[in-house]
């Protein structure tokens, strides 16, 4: 029997660095552009897409933008507003859960920082010109007002404590010293108003301290409680919904009777969190037509994530369910390696998915390609800056398609892993980032593309509450 033919005249026997899902997402592409085997003869339901309105693998840069754009547009253009996206209503979160956020509001200033003058250092507060006669009790922070001072008076004061009226200057501890009477002398010369925080020195109430768009760091909750803020309006996390497909997959021990184990499962939602979403359920679903239109249809979720199931098996069943509920495919198969047969939909004005392939580094692929800069734009985080950095030897690349192949950053330089195929782990898991190989690959000392994985980029990047 001839094997069936792909694009550009290649056979599932002859492609190269294709998995059986792969191979069957391209046999299912050549059926639909007329390249193959006549589809089924049946007229198209209303609903469903005929062959040829099928999307082909898109370019990876393509897939990349298009999975942006589609948490900005609605899914069908509105008469006033064509190309305005749904507002996602902005939300008040405790300053605990503000991490990896991004403020939907301004943050202003909701008083003078500081409110009062206050000291910046241990010392004395001193009034006037020395020597200074010193009181016996002295300011300490968190107390009231303490009592003004008269010229050649002094009194000890602790760091952060409000400074009496009427102080010319704070004396450092280590700049006084006292004589046999008691009396206060300065070992330096002193300025007036030395180490004295003024009152509305760092701000004044009503100032801007930070705009809308601004990703919530560790600083930004300092400002923010040092502000008087309890809360902050944010753009609220995505939520994310994972569905676990198929009848092959163990949960626990190891691999028996043609069964394996799901990395997928311990893996993908971690993987989104650190991305930014915030995982209301993993499902575990047979491979049961029924069964996965009810889940997808049930979710309310604004990303649903299925694993396996995109190509065209008898098993695979994530097509006929998006076709049998409307969906609109955005996204049918990326140009890129692992991961081809990729898919991204829009199942509801408000909702997508996407379409994982089986395979645990292919899924990795597609969560980088389509899954990363959906949520990033759902939560208004910015795009990272692209950089660049050579490879330390040769990457074997893919004739048509962009491969994404794991890293590991030594010095200014990036060292390609093996154990990259479309079922392996054994690579990302060691990775730093993914390298961007272009078609044809790329040569020893290449300036390549590199995506940073999210646990590996300094500060939030890590999401995982």
């Amino acid at each position: 029997m001839t094997a069936p033919r792909l694009r550009d005249g290649a056979s599932v026997e002859d492609s190269d660095d294709l998995d059986v899902e792969e191979a069957l997402a391209l046999v299912r592409e050549a059926k639909d552009d007329g390249t193959g085997p006549a589809r089924d003869p049946r007229p198209a339901e209303p609903h469903r897409r005929a062959p040829a309105e099928r999307h082909r693998a898109t370019p990876w840069p393509q897939a990349r933008e298009i999975a942006a754009r589609a948490a900005r547009a609605t899914r069908a253009p509105r008469p006033a507003a064509t190309s305005s996206a749904p507002r996602r209503t902005p939300v008040p979160v405790p300053l605990g859960d503000a991490l990896g956020l991004v403020l939907a509001a301004p943050l202003d200033a909701l008083s003078d920082l500081p409110s009062f003058d206050t000291s910046a250092m241990d010392g004395w507060a001193v009034a006037g010109p020395g020597p200074w006669t010193v009181r016996e009790e002295g300011v300490l922070a968190g107390h009231a007002q303490p009592a003004p001072l008269t010229d050649g008076e002094a009194v000890r004061i602790a760091t952060g404590a409000r400074v009496p009226a009427d102080t010319t200057a704070v004396l450092r501890t280590e700049h006084g010293r006292t004589d046999a009477q008691g009396r206060l002398h300065a070992t330096r010369d002193m300025v007036h108003g030395q180490d004295i925080r003024p009152r509305g020195q760092e701000c004044r109430s009503g100032d801007q301290l930070l705009p809308v768009g601004t990703q919530i760091t560790p600083a930004v909750l300092g400002l923010a409680a040092a502000a008087g803020y309890d809360t902050v309006t944010v753009v609220p996390r995505p939520r994310a919904e994972v569905l676990v497909l198929g009848d092959e997959l163990l949960t626990e021990g190891l691999p028996r009777e043609g069964l394996i184990r799901d990395a997928l499962g311990p893996m993908l939602p971690p993987w989104l969190r650190a991305l930014g979403a915030e995982v209301v359920a993993v499902r575990r679903i047979r491979d049961d037509a029924k069964a996965l239109h009810k889940a997808i249809t049930a979710s309310t979720a604004d990303l649903i994530v299925t694993t396996g199931g995109t190509a065209a098996g008898p098993h695979d069943h994530v097509h006929p369910t998006l076709e049998r509920i409307g969906a609109e495919l955005l996204v049918d198969g990326v140009k890129v390696r692992p991961g081809h047969p990729m898919l991204l939909a829009r199942t509801r004005d408000d909702q997508h998915l996407v379409g994982l392939p089986g395979n645990p580094l292919a899924a990795v692929s597609g969560l980088i390609t389509l899954a990363e800069p959906l949520l990033r734009t759902l939560a208004a985080r910015p795009a990272p800056e692209p950089y660049t950095l050579p490879l330390t030897e040769p990457v074997h690349g893919h004739p048509y398609d962009t491969r994404l192949v794991p890293v590991v950053l030594r010095g200014d330089r990036a060292v390609p892993l093996h154990y990259n195929g479309p079922a392996m782990l054994r690579g990302i898991a060691a990775a730093d980032a993914l390298a961007v190989v272009p078609p044809g690959g790329a040569r020893q000392g290449a300036e390549t593309e590199l995506l940073d994985l999210p646990w590996t980029t300094a500060g939030i990047g890590v999401c995982f509450t």
